[in-house]
């Protein structure tokens, strides 16, 4: 049988097919093969064991969610305050993975004034963002809201306390847990515990994620943050230098159009930087290869005996063959 898993908790993985929920396992040889199961892979399993990983559209690995259509970025007004670096950390992550993000500020109601709003109009609006707020308290947005969610699979991200599940709550009429955010330390609490696509109607479906504010791009070259700015992409090229950080360089043409970009997208993009120079050191000096656990061979997964085993194979294969020479010579 063929179907999706929307939830993984503990060493279980609920799989939806015709209507109906499997609570099943994983395979042995799949765990061996070291192959990563996502909510939302499609899968083939048959009596309660998941057989096979069918093949992805996309996937994200923070939160780890697979063939999805948008992410949906999630962030409060007020309580806790909104932080534009988080916000381009998520914005950047989606254009990583190469998937739609549209923007969404939520606790609208929380707004003392327009200053938040004009901000966030006049950065993210001429990058191409889809741009929504919303109060899941007084319904403010919600229709709006319903109105991105219908027809696709949609990943809501966004830190602890943001309303994520109350947004939900507020679109589907659903009773999610939710929680106040913290007084003293002005940050949410984890409501949502693990990943969960939810069906809202046939053709729409939302992947309710926990909470997370440590993403990082300590998996990225220094010279591929750029990339993931449009504002600073496209006066890449200008760079005297091709391998221009936009950093401490000379004649650097990001830097000469300081004018043109927000201040909190350059900062954020030297933090990020930052980041990824760490990264590049530790792979520099530590080095991150790895022994493949399994190989593709006739069209097929196969488990892949390491070096070290095969080394001990061979060996005992040696002393069998020296052990029939010596017996025929006694012989």
């Amino acid at each position: 049988m063929k179907g999706q898993i929307f939830k993984i908790h503990s060493d279980f993985y609920y799989v939806h097919s015709n209507s109906e929920t499997y609570e099943c396992k994983i395979r042995e040889v799949l765990k061996k093969q070291k192959q990563k199961i996502f909510v939302g892979d499609y899968v083939e399993f048959e009596n309660g064991a998941i057989e096979k990983i069918l093949p992805r559209q996309n996937f994200i690995t923070r939160p780890t969610v697979a063939n999805i259509d948008r992410v949906i970025i999630i962030s409060a007004v007020k309580e806790p305050e909104l932080s534009f670096t988080q916000l381009n950390r998520y914005i950047a992550f989606a254009k990583y993975h190469n998937i739609e993000a549209v923007l969404c500020f939520n606790k609208n109601d929380l707004s003392e004034d327009d200053k938040t709003i004009e901000k966030v109009f006049s950065i993210y609006q001429p990058l191409g963002y889809d741009i929504l707020f919303t109060s899941a308290l007084e319904g403010f947005g919600i229709e709006e809201f319903k109105d991105i969610l219908r027809g696709k699979t949609s990943v809501l991200c966004g830190s602890s306390g943001v309303g994520k599940s109350s947004l939900i709550n507020a679109a589907t009429g659903m009773s999610l847990r939710t929680k106040e955010v913290s007084e003293k330390t002005q940050r949410g609490t984890h409501t949502t515990r693990h990943c969960e696509i939810i069906s809202v109607d046939e053709d729409t479906r939302i992947v309710d994620t926990p909470g997370f504010s440590n993403l990082k791009f300590d998996f990225l070259m220094p010279n591929e943050v750029d990339l993931l700015f449009d504002e600073i992409g496209k006066y890449k090229q200008q760079c005297k230098f091709q391998d221009c950080l936009h950093d401490m360089e000379i004649d650097c043409a990001v830097k000469a159009h300081l004018g043109e970009i927000d201040e909190t997208r350059y900062q954020s993009y030297l933090e990020f930087l930052q980041e990824a120079k760490e990264y590049k050191e530790k792979v520099k000096y530590q080095g991150v290869k790895t022994e493949s656990s399994h190989k593709q061979q006739h069209n097929k997964t196969a488990v892949k005996i390491s070096s070290r085993k095969r080394e001990s194979a061979r060996n005992t294969q040696k002393q069998n063959i020296y052990k029939d020479i010596d017996d025929e010579r006694i012989d």
